[in-house]
């Protein structure tokens, strides 16, 4: 996931992002700064330690319970989000493509039962197709060129099980705003349409700002399989 408030540390990443990604390698920036880190979270703009709190103000508004389901996390830089939502009873899979970050996870949480694994969203193992009853996903598909964002979605979608519901947070803009060259990109109520034509129900659309300094621009979306 990707969210960046820090000024230098919003340059540097975006220094890493443009050469991997002028090497035909997106993603493979993400390994890289969670090498440089070092094990320092302040190294990690979006490392705030806590569970995002438009996720748990949500799951707390629709009394979100997992007793008895599985839950994937997309994304899941240092874990707090997949812990979370293991404290609310599901049987919870977080997976990162940085192997840092997925080593990092399982030392700040030595006995978790998160099963945390390191993987790509595009290449995830088939049993996870049709198998999670509560998919999230904060921050990463604004981390993602637009010419791979709908495919990411579509690889989100395959891993919903029948009736599973998947909550999207994104930075968000209008159509005419303007796009910029590196991460974040925020994403338009129009991009996000693609989880409808993968066949998700759109439950509920928020647009709203934040309490960050300056305030962001964010949308929390939820669907149903």
């Amino acid at each position: 996931m990707i969210d960046m408030d820090n000024t230098q540390a919003r340059q540097q990443i975006r220094q890493i992002a443009e050469e991997a990604i002028q090497q035909g390698n997106p993603t493979g920036w993400f390994e890289e700064l969670y090498t440089r880190a070092q094990g320092d979270p302040l190294a990690i703009p979006w490392a705030n330690m806590k569970p995002n709190p438009l996720f748990t103000s949500w799951a707390i508004r629709m009394n979100l319970q997992g007793t008895g389901k599985k839950a994937l996390q997309v994304g899941c830089g240092l874990g707090d989000d997949a812990e979370e939502l293991a404290q609310l009873d599901f049987a919870v899979t977080a997976f990162d493509i940085s192997g840092v970050a997925i080593d990092w996870c399982r030392k700040r949480f030595p006995s978790s039962s998160v099963n945390y694994t390191v993987a790509d969203l595009f290449k995830t193992p088939r049993e996870w197709y049709g198998s999670f009853d509560f998919i999230l996903e904060i921050y990463t598909l604004q981390s993602l060129p637009q010419e791979i964002r709908a495919r990411a979605m579509e690889c989100i979608t395959a891993c919903l099980a029948p009736n599973g519901k998947l909550l999207i947070v994104c930075r968000g803009r209008e159509r005419s705003d303007p796009v910029g060259n590196m991460p974040p990109w925020p994403l338009t109520r129009q991009d996000l349409m693609a989880f409808q034509r993968c066949g998700l129900e759109e439950t509920t659309f928020e647009d709203g700002m934040d309490q960050e300094e300056p305030p962001v621009r964010r949308f929390r979306v939820s669907y149903r399989k």
